[in-house]
């Protein structure tokens, strides 16, 4: 259902390929832990392993674009959750609406928050699909790796990932690897508190056991009053998040293995305040005067009380067994859970009425079923299956709730909603591939997709009840075919073009009789990609290119005969998406230096489309218009949340002392550029976001099995607007410092 346009009615060097850190998919302990203690899993240190494509593969001579990054380098760029993701890879944006986060890889993903549209980037949680609507600031601790897959991946690699893929994978059990683990407290600024730490239990030769838990609180960002400067009696956003983690392996013999992992979060982020984005321009838009509203996004009033929690529980279960001659049949399963609650001052401001509430209970449940042959062949293949059913239930009685005359609560004055909306996707895949010649091999791989999607809600929507029962589906086959060329040794080449795809679903009912479904949106795109090693391997480098075209792209606007209210459609028209992506490390003794950058160009096909900000009762086709002031042709506007550049850059140095100790000084600057929240584009309106300029540093000192680390991100304190939503600007984080201690055995 999409409630966002109801809210607005109502008043998204890391490199591609992370040298340093992406040949050690390892967990934090491995900085200074003896070698003999490291992780099994390790990889050799000149190569690079992804396990996206379910195998274990050399991503320099691997025809897909990606960015791994291993648990110690997001600690060392100031990575702790989602958010800050987007200044340490390029092509990425990620967007901070309040009650989940919206990823977005090179300009494709979700640009709305809502529950009816499915994201563009999946992102997955130890092999499975994470909750795709709510849920979303799950902090980072006790990671291996993350890998980020960039392009289409609709054969293989989730049935709606049109933009792309997120892989987080967390620290496994260690068999045989004794008892071994970390922990890490740190304290900063806004009395930044938290502790995290792991430790791996060897149980028997057959069985082992890994705990990890994690806990921070911190003072709001915020300087929240009520009118006049009067005392703000609710709570300021102060966080207090627990989380926890128990993985069990057990490998009764070589060949055969099952995996699970268990987690559990309550993630209390107090608020999530916002403010009005008139209150951001210094001054008056189109003049000189100075805005006499004129606030800083830390400094709001309200009138309403905030909150912002969620919790949840998520299982997974992975076995897999290896029949002789290596060809291997893999299940993954997984269970998922979670309550979101969010209260809100809806007008951001202390002399309004509008409030918005929900308590919104998420159940998913997902298999996957995998076969997969060996490696070592020259013919190669894979077949699956997969399923997903998520069900989102609006909690009964009507919590649910939008309220423009709080707080009196009259029925003429509120949106109430309460009931389901369950979907369900289910898909069949493939892929072969084929070594031509020892330095030449094709792949191809499709995947037929079905999709539904089912409203079953009761509204109350100003008094006047709606019932909305409706059904959608969807049907699709996606297709990749890839052609990979090792040149020489050091030197691979790859081409390919792929299909991507999202279903269509239900608009919410705004009392005009209940509106169409939106149609599915997919994507043709094609990716050329050179990955070089160059003086002896102390230099990498890749180069990608990509052109998207999509065909019946999915955007909201206003209804078209009442453009109050907001509804989801296709833009009838072609919409493109191209760019390039250059990315290069070097490494030589102690230096290490990192840099990547995404160039990007998005075009709208023709289109229009009322604003649904502005009152108009003026009916506006989106097909053929026609333009007028309220009608807008939208023919070459840029996607939303998609900036034309974006680029990082990395530096440290390990300076090892004649007593064995370590200081490694590190910097890390991250550009996201400017970008529009919607595609109005009216800047009078917040729709325009200024570029972002993120600088953090870190000084670490290692001493044996310790080290001190003295952290900063947003070094210059950048004040920016992350989103706007429902005419709020989201603020970034501001500027953070503090002190970490890390003790491995």
């Amino acid at each position: 259902m999409n409630y966002r346009p109801l809210l607005a009615g109502a008043s998204a060097l890391a490199l591609t390929w992370s040298g340093t850190a992406a040949a050690q998919t390892t967990s934090p302990e491995t900085q200074a832990r003896p070698v003999a203690a490291a992780s099994a899993s390790d990889a050799e240190e000149d190569e690079i392993v992804v396990t996206a494509q379910r195998r274990n593969e050399n991503l320099m001579t691997t025809a897909v674009s990606a960015s791994v990054l291993s648990g110690s380098q997001l600690d060392n760029k100031g990575v702790a959750n989602v958010d800050a993701l987007q200044f340490a890879m390029p092509s990425i944006v990620v967007n901070n609406f309040g009650q989940g986060n919206d990823f977005n890889v090179r300009g494709i993903g979700k640009a709305e928050h809502n529950t009816q549209t499915t994201t563009g980037v999946i992102t997955y949680r130890d092999g499975v699909p994470s909750f795709p609507g709510y849920v979303q600031g799950e902090p980072y601790f006790d990671v291996a790796n993350i890998q980020v897959l960039r392009g289409p991946q609709g054969t293989i690699v989730g049935q709606n990932a049109t933009g792309g893929a997120v892989f987080v994978n967390t620290n496994d059990p260690i068999i045989g690897g004794g008892t071994h683990g970390y922990f890490n407290v740190h304290y900063g600024n806004y009395n930044d508190a938290g502790f995290q730490g792991a430790v791996n239990l060897p149980v028997s030769d057959t069985f082992a056991a890994r705990v990890a838990l994690f806990t921070q609180r911190r003072d709001s960002f915020y300087n929240i009053t009520g009118a006049g400067g009067a005392p703000y009696p609710y709570e300021k956003g102060k966080v207090g998040l627990m989380a926890g983690r128990i993985s069990l392996l057990w490998k009764p013999s070589d060949n055969f293995s099952i995996l699970s992992k268990t987690d559990f979060d309550w993630l209390d982020f107090g608020a999530y305040p916002a403010s009005p984005f008139a209150n951001y321009f210094k001054t008056l838009p189109g003049t000189s005067t100075p805005n006499p509203n004129h606030r800083d996004l830390f400094d709001v009033q309200y009138n309403a009380p905030q909150a912002a929690r969620d919790n949840f529980v998520r299982s997974i279960l992975k076995a897999e067994y290896e029949f002789a001659g290596g060809t291997k049949f893999r299940s993954v399963s997984s269970y998922q859970w979670a309550n979101t609650m969010y209260k809100a001052d809806l007008d951001g401001t202390a002399t309004g009425n509008s409030y918005f509430y929900d308590s919104v209970d998420e159940q998913q449940v997902t298999q996957e079923f995998n076969l997969i042959s060996a490696d070592n062949q020259r013919f190669t293949w894979l077949l699956g299956a997969f399923g997903v059913w998520n069900d989102y239930h609006f909690k009964r009685p009507y919590q649910f709730i939008i309220d423009v005359a709080y707080p009196l609560d009259l029925p003429a004055a509120t949106y109430k909603l309460q009931g389901n909306n369950m979907t369900r996707s289910l898909a069949a895949f493939g892929q072969i591939g084929f070594n031509i010649t020892p330095s030449l091999k094709i792949e191809a791989g499709g995947r037929y997709t079905e999709s539904r999607s089912i409203n079953d809600v009761d509204v109350r929507q100003y008094g006047t009840p709606i019932i909305a029962d409706q059904e959608t589906s969807s049907k699709n086959f996606s297709y990749k075919v890839t052609l990979g060329w090792k040149a020489s040794k050091d030197q691979y080449l790859y081409g390919f073009v792929a299909t991507g795809f999202r279903p269509g679903g239900l608009n919410v009912p705004v009392g005009l009789g209940l509106p169409a479904p939106f149609k599915p949106e997919e994507v043709t795109s094609y990716e050329a990609g050179w990955k070089g090693n160059w003086a002896g391997g102390k230099l990498r480098t890749t180069i990608t290119g990509f052109y998207n075209d999509y065909k019946n792209f999915q955007v909201i606007i206003g209804y078209p005969t009442f453009p109050t209210f907001g509804i989801e459609l296709n833009v009838p028209d072609k919409t493109k998406i191209y760019g390039f992506e250059a990315e290069a490390e070097f490494r030589s003794g102690g230096l290490t230096l990192d840099a990547g950058i995404n160039v990007l160009h998005s075009e709208l096909g023709t289109f229009f489309a009322t604003d649904p900000r502005g009152a108009s009762t003026v009916a506006c086709n989106p097909n053929t218009g026609p333009a007028s002031a309220s009608c807008i042709a939208l023919k070459g506007r840029r996607q939303t949340y998609a900036p034309n550049l974006t680029f990082n850059l990395g530096a440290q140095y390990e300076l090892e002392l004649k007593s064995g100790d370590k200081i490694t000084p590190r910097v890390n600057f991250g550009h996201v550029g400017d970008q529009w929240a919607t595609l109005f584009e009216n800047p009078a309106r917040g729709d325009h976001l200024e570029a972002r300029n993120i600088l953090n540093a870190q000084l670490a000192f290692q001493h044996k099995t310790w080290t001190v680390t003295l952290y900063g991100t947003n070094l210059t304190d950048q004040h920016y607007p992350a989103a706007l939503n429902s005419g709020l600007y989201f603020a970034g984080p501001p500027r953070q410092y503090g002190i970490k201690l890390l003790k491995t055995f």
